[in-house]
């Protein structure tokens, strides 16, 4: 019957926790039915009702954990009880093996208590694991609010200023502006790119000439030096380059990456954008970022990617 479905497979979880060891409980309970003490089988297949701690109830819910682990729905985890009653009364239809009512009655009481206890630990955790995750996305939704309110706030009085005429567009004044609208742009792309990593959405990658490219990139990062007061020097590179990435994403590393430059590079000095294309195997399909400190001057990052020739 299990077989005959997609799910659940066999695993060394369901070996050690699942079914098979609630069959060694059914049938250990089921013995000390038989004895002189038979309400002692309690303390295996728990009580009618549940309520209290059994072996039964204890194993399942490590069963139910599993699955949750490997990803199957909740009805998947009662199903796999499910099949228990069903094959049991089958195999005893098949076979015309009576089934006694008292030992049918343990059978359910049995999977009764399993299935509880297999659901129970299964919303449990599930909750848990939906809170952690609501609670970290509070956290990063919160922070990302609270930086971009003090961009906002601060390049509105700014806007106030300019309007009632005390300063000009140039200058300090403007200089505030700009990096308010900066910051508040490298906060938005980058959060962009997270949504798009921790989402898991499929690379749309495209050629791209190189050149044309890096101008845009200078484009907007000029800006950026011009905030911090640094220059930026984008090395010229052959028109003909081509090179096969997601622009969205390429256009984020690069970004961090000259973010990172201007912030660690002092005043008045150079942050150079230099672009060369290594050729490689063709199974060498991903780009590399490499990082080499130089002591005394910086760190030189790069952005290895395979390059992409046109037919």
């Amino acid at each position: 019957m299990v077989a005959s479905r997609s799910d659940p497979k066999t695993t060394d979880q369901e070996l050690a926790h699942g079914i098979p060891i609630f069959l060694d409980q059914l049938i250990k309970t089921l013995r000390i039915e038989q004895t002189s003490a038979p309400l002692n089988s309690r303390l295996v297949s728990g009580e009618s009702g549940g309520g209290h701690i059994s072996e039964v109830g204890e194993m399942a819910a490590l069963h139910g954990s599993d699955l949750l682990e490997q990803g199957f729905t909740i009805e998947q985890v009662v199903r796999d009880y499910g099949d228990v009653c069903q094959a049991v009364t089958n195999l005893a239809f098949e076979t015309e093996a009576p089934i006694a009512v008292d030992e049918f009655r343990t059978l359910n009481r049995c999977l009764d208590n399993a299935i509880a206890g297999a659901v129970t630990e299964y919303a449990r955790q599930s909750a848990a694991s939906n809170e952690d995750s609501l609670h970290a996305l509070n956290s990063r939704f919160g922070s990302l609010a609270h930086e971009l309110r003090n961009h906002l706030h601060t390049a509105t009085l700014v806007v106030i200023a300019i309007k009632a005429g005390n300063v000009g567009i140039s200058g300090a004044t403007g200089a505030v502006l700009d990096r308010c609208l900066l910051g508040m742009r490298n906060l938005i792309d980058r959060s962009l790119a997270e949504v798009r990593i921790t989402a898991a959405v499929p690379h749309r990658p495209k050629p791209i000439r190189l050149a044309m490219f890096l101008s845009e990139v200078e484009v907007s990062a000029s800006l950026d030096a011009r905030a911090r007061e640094c220059q930026l020097m984008v090395t010229p590179i052959d028109r003909d380059i081509w090179v096969y990435a997601d622009p969205e994403m390429l256009s984020s590393a690069v970004g961090n990456l000259l973010q990172n430059a201007f912030k660690f590079t002092e005043s008045h000095t150079e942050v150079k954008l230099h672009a060369h294309i290594c050729r490689r195997n063709i199974e060498t399909n991903n780009g590399v970022l490499s990082v080499r400190d130089v002591p005394g001057i910086g760190c030189i990052f790069t952005i290895d990617l395979p390059r992409h020739l046109l037919s």
